[in-house]
């Protein structure tokens, strides 16, 4: 018997017991969609919890979204304005903060239906995607949110006085802040597709013109503002993310 015959179905082995899903569990439509309204129904509590529990300490939370724009004094333009930013930026403060339960709550729904290859990936996955995620926020806050207000402020400073209105503010803030924090995902996207050999690293370098492309296109869509300073940083970012991306996918050997 040859090396080679000998190693084939050890092979096919590790790859059938890889393909297996561990502890399948037979479940009608009705046990499925009952399980997953329970899987919501905790997720919604746990944000309404988490929404309750940052609008109880919301004024600090603004005044540090505030910090970005220094010298610049912010107007209440209607009855209400304050406190209806007051919410809306409890709201996304909360889904931040609910955000592990709820992927605890997706995982858990989707764990039975995983073979051991899916389940080996779902781990490097949302830890990843976590990582990333809040280093997207870091990267808007820390870098885009004060170049963009800084070509603000300086373009329009001999001719205007500084005076902005406190909601069109926190628009503006909260939206860079969690399109960054998705645009930071491409490298999990990656990946994943590298994982299920649906795009291997080559291929992935191969087609650069085109994400170079994409990437200043994506960072006109996904920057509220319409300064070349800020689009550039995050098309850069994206960019950066995405190359980064393939050599991940490269040393993980697809």
């Amino acid at each position: 018997m040859t090396p080679t015959e000998t190693q084939t179905p050890s092979t096919e082995d590790d790859k059938t017991y890889l393909d297996e899903i561990p502890d399948e569990v037979e479940m009608s439509l009705f046990d499925h969609l009952e399980e997953l309204r329970m899987r919501i129904f905790y997720s919604l509590i746990a944000v309404v919890v988490g929404v309750i529990g940052c609008f109880i300490v919301v004024k600090p939370l603004v005044q540090l979204l505030q910090v970005p724009a220094q010298g610049v004094k912010f107007l209440q333009l209607a009855p209400g304005e304050f406190f209806f930013v007051s919410i809306k930026v409890a709201g996304y403060s909360g889904i931040v903060l609910a955000s592990p339960f709820i992927l605890y709550q997706i995982i858990q729904f989707v764990l039975p239906g995983l073979t051991r290859r899916e389940r080996g990936l779902l781990g490097p996955v949302v830890l990843g995607s976590s990582v990333l995620f809040f280093a997207g926020l870091a990267f808007a806050y820390i870098a885009l949110i004060p170049a963009a207000l800084k070509f603000f402020i300086s373009y329009g400073a001999d001719v205007v006085e500084q005076s902005w209105s406190i909601d069109r503010y926190f628009e503006f803030v909260l939206l860079l802040l969690f399109s960054t924090g998705i645009a930071f995902q491409i490298p999990v996207i990656q990946l994943i597709l590298g994982y299920l050999n649906i795009v291997s690293s080559a291929q992935m370098l191969a087609g650069w013109r085109y994400v170079v492309l994409g990437g200043v296109i994506l960072g006109a869509i996904l920057t509220p503002s319409t300064d070349p300073l800020t689009q550039s940083l995050l098309a850069g970012a994206v960019l950066g993310l995405y190359f980064g991306g393939i050599g991940a996918v490269k040393l993980s050997g697809h």
